[in-house]
């Protein structure tokens, strides 16, 4: 029985497991991932080190796991069984490990970029090549790939562990093998962050290898692409996030990327001087012929938030309706709990309220709290109540999920927003936070305006704006009076929702707005 333990992680403290890969009883070789961890910035696999069966997974997804850390027992096959696995004859060594193997480069500081260390038991990753581990995972890859990343050595896990190397550095290291990583067997750290800083990339996610079935790439999953793919893509100006994978476990081969790009071309030949989608494209500008330009990174939660939204706006069919509601009397009725808001230490916004009177309307239209299935044949109707919540923060917008609210008074809601906004704005949000969304509002609060175009959060098939809540004169039909006014903008899939629909929904919303007595705290 051997150990699978955390590699050496550089100066981080520890990185979280984000993806399980085997479970028990699974039989895995020495290459094989065991789980994907992150750092911040980048992320990795740890592989088996050894050929075996799982015995026991001793992590679970979201842990925080330092380095030396078990993660998982393997019942390591006898030498006869591993030499009868290769076709090696009995008695002699299918692949005589070096004299002096150079030791497994530690994580780069401050992201996890190198490869993974496997326990003592398993057999050393620098003399099996872990770019084999990078293409495929543990599948088979193509020869031509076999033999790039087996000259790479151990460096070519830098790559794929969420940092890119240019044509140049491959031909570096496929030069040099591991002698690549300096004189001491460690790649430094300011080498790997001089070259190119780590991406993080959301992308396709895990399929049962052998399935046959392309895994299209969708929200929250990851890329799997191993160094020569990565390289293609590169040279083709392909993006990896776009490429239906059809490897082991979602991973994408150089065979997906020619796939695509021929594919691609078809399409625009078809439609002469348009992009692939038929959508021409924006031209590229010089903006320094006209004067000083700072180029900024957007960072990596904005980044990942534009590519979402721009997913979800070229995908739904996206049709926005305005309404009024009138808060006249409950902010009458908000302004009298003042004091107790006061005492339990929470600021009482009118958001709270409109979260509550949106899950009573959600039960009342359920196609609104609903998802289409991928042929959009079919509503996805949920029995539970998620309401997504858009934070403003430094690095971007993120939208962290009030669980079970329709379960919730207003004193409940208000102190779980407030402390879910906390939390976003330090950076303390997990995963399980921002997941599992059924419906979102976004509210501008008192930044707001008199109303805007909110991009629907797919799955999802609607969204909420709210804008700045405003006393206005309406006509009573006698005379004017003044009203507090608070504006709603109601964006909706126009293939599950219908503009009627939409209209019913946000006047029944505005007069539960109205009915002061009828929230519960």
């Amino acid at each position: 029985m051997a150990q699978v333990t955390v590699p050496d992680i550089g100066d981080l403290e520890s990185v979280e497991v984000i993806e399980l890969c085997v479970a028990p009883g699974d039989e895995v070789g020495p290459d094989d991932p065991i789980v994907v961890v992150e750092s911040d910035k980048a992320s990795m696999e740890i592989p088996a080190g050894a050929a075996g069966i799982v015995q026991e997974v001793l992590v679970e997804v979201g842990a925080a796991v330092t380095e030396g850390q078990a993660i998982a027992q393997l019942q390591v096959q006898d030498q006869e069984d591993a030499q009868a696995d290769s076709g090696a004859p009995a008695g002699e060594d299918a692949r005589p490990a070096p004299e002096d193997p150079a030791p497994p480069a530690p994580l780069a500081d401050p992201s996890p970029v190198g490869h993974a260390a496997p326990s003592a038991q398993a057999a050393p990753l620098a003399s099996q090549g872990a770019g084999t581990l990078a293409e495929d995972g543990g599948g088979t890859a193509s020869e031509e790939d076999d033999s790039d990343k087996a000259s790479q050595g151990a460096d070519a896990f830098a790559e794929d562990g969420g940092g890119t190397a240019s044509e140049e550095d491959d031909s570096d290291r496929a030069s040099q093998g591991v002698g690549a990583l300096g004189e001491d067997g460690v790649r430094p750290a300011s080498e790997v962050l001089a070259s190119e800083a780590p991406a993080f990339e959301t992308l396709a996610p895990a399929r049962p290898p052998g399935s046959g079935v392309a895994a299209e790439p969708s929200p929250g999953a990851q890329i799997y692409a191993g160094p020569a793919t990565r390289r293609l893509a590169r040279e083709l100006g392909v993006q990896l996030a776009e490429v239906p994978a059809t490897g082991a476990r979602g991973r994408i081969l150089k065979d997906d990327v020619k796939r695509f790009v021929k594919a691609a071309m078809s399409r625009a030949a078809a439609i002469p001087g348009e992009g692939a989608a038929g959508i021409p494209p924006i031209p590229e500008a010089d903006f320094s012929r006209f004067g000083p330009v700072q180029v900024l990174p957007l960072g990596r939660v904005r980044a990942l938030g534009a590519r979402n939204l721009h997913r979800s706006w070229l995908n739904l069919p996206h049709v926005t309706q305005h309404e009024e509601a009138d808060l006249t009397d409950l902010e009458a009725f908000r302004h009298s709990l003042k004091g107790e808001a006061q005492r339990r230490g929470l600021k009482l916004t009118p958001l709270p309220f409109v979260i509550h009177a949106v899950c009573r309307a959600l039960k009342a239209f359920p196609s609104f709290n609903a998802s289409l299935d991928a042929a959009a044949q079919n509503y996805l109707i949920k029995g539970y109540y998620r309401i997504g919540c858009a934070v403003d923060t430094e690095q971007g917008l993120v939208v962290p999920v009030l669980k079970d609210a329709e379960r919730k008074g207003i004193w409940a809601l208000c102190a779980e927003l407030a402390e879910l906004a906390a939390k976003a704005r330090s950076q303390k949000l997990g995963m399980d936070d921002m997941q599992g969304g059924t419906f979102t509002v976004s509210s501008l609060g008192a930044a707001g305006g008199t109303g805007f175009t909110p991009i629907i959060n797919a799955p999802e098939v609607a969204i909420l704006g709210v804008a700045r809540l405003a006393a206005k004169p309406v006509w009573d039909g006698a005379q004017f009076q003044p009203r507090q006014m608070l504006p709603l903008s109601l964006s909706y899939d126009h293939r599950a929702i219908n503009g009627a629909e939409a209209g019913r929904f946000l006047m029944h919303l505005a007069g539960l707005l109205q009915e002061a007595d009828r929230f519960e705290l």
